[in-house]
């Protein structure tokens, strides 16, 4: 049994823990199988591990990170079937999330995790594509987004919140959503009515939106966020964060968190998801990419906030 590398925090605080390791690689038992990874995601939800905000339990130590990846199967175990219901066979292009430890060379997981990566989708925008995708869905149905609504986006030009927009303009509905200047043009190009941050926002959407917002979805985190959200939208239960969960639960709104609910539509997303992606309507923004041994450099572009996208740490070299 040889060794593979793999991303860990090898103790409580953030960025600075965060580094490379070899671990055992592992044959497949029954229904697994085992992926040559070519792309893992990194999120927020690594991080706030990493720093020990979900916990400081020393015998987790290292801590593996990582759980969204996509890459070629490489060896299954006996009825190693995929997410969709078909078995897995060496040589076939996947993609997975809510997969622990992903950030690897290798991982061996259940085949039940693995959806088959498209060959219209690169690995990088795979690896991306699920975790962000299906809490992207998950906001625009606790907000029952409809065609004809208005909603505000703070944080769209993020991994999360670009998918919403993206999915909420599928839906039917008009997207404003918040960004720094820079991102502006670009959103723009794809039919989001962008508009700056801080002090005075509430306004600058009333100008945008003179008919008044549906909805408001917060993938920022801000208190701002939350505040302007409850101020524009009539109905505080289509006020969505998946950031700030105190500040949203105080007033009446929903925070989506870990739980049987997210699992269930989370999980029923995937297809849909890969599907929109395969044929170009759903675009995930690959805003860097790393060699997995600038794991912590990665990890640094994502705590300062402002990477414009999904970052990918790649552990083997790809045309794709």
């Amino acid at each position: 049994m040889g060794t593979v590398r793999a991303i860990a925090a090898t103790a409580w605080g953030g960025v600075e823990a965060i580094d490379v390791l070899e671990v055992a690689s592992r044959p497949p038992g029954r229904g697994e199988a085992v992926v040559a990874v070519h792309a893992t995601a990194i999120s927020p939800f690594d991080l706030k591990r990493a720093a020990g905000v979900m916990g400081r339990d020393e015998h987790l130590l290292p801590l593996r990170l990582g759980n969204e990846a996509a890459g070629v199967v490489t060896a299954v175990g006996a009825d190693a079937v995929g997410f969709d219901g078909a078995p897995l066979a060496v040589g076939d292009e996947v993609l997975g999330h809510w997969m622990p430890g992903a950030q690897a060379d290798e991982i061996t997981v259940p085949a039940g995790l693995l959806l088959r990566k498209p060959a219209t989708l690169g690995f990088a925008e795979a690896a991306g594509l699920l975790g962000s995708g299906t809490a992207a869905v998950h906001t625009l149905q606790a907000a029952r987004v409809h065609d004809g609504d208005v909603v505000l986006v703070h944080g769209v030009s993020g991994a999360v919140g670009g998918l919403v927009a993206q999915l909420a303009k599928l839906r039917g509905a008009r997207v404003i959503g918040t960004a720094s200047p820079a991102r502006h043009e670009r959103l723009r190009a794809a039919g989001v009515r962008p508009v700056v941050y801080g002090q005075g926002l509430g306004e600058r959407v009333r100008a945008l939106a003179p008919g008044g917002v549906s909805a408001a979805i917060d993938t920022a985190g801000t208190d701002e966020a939350i505040a302007v959200s409850l101020e524009l939208v009539a109905d505080p239960t289509r006020v969505v964060t998946i950031a700030n969960y105190r500040a949203a639960l105080a007033a009446g709104a929903h925070a989506l968190g870990p739980g049987p609910d997210t699992e269930r539509v989370r999980t029923a997303a995937r297809l849909d998801l890969v599907r929109l992606a395969a044929a170009g309507r759903l675009v995930v923004t690959v805003a860097g990419e790393f060699p997995l041994d600038q794991a912590r450099a990665a990890y640094a572009v994502l705590a300062d906030g402002h990477s414009g996208g999904k970052l990918v740490l790649r552990p083997k070299p790809s045309t794709a």
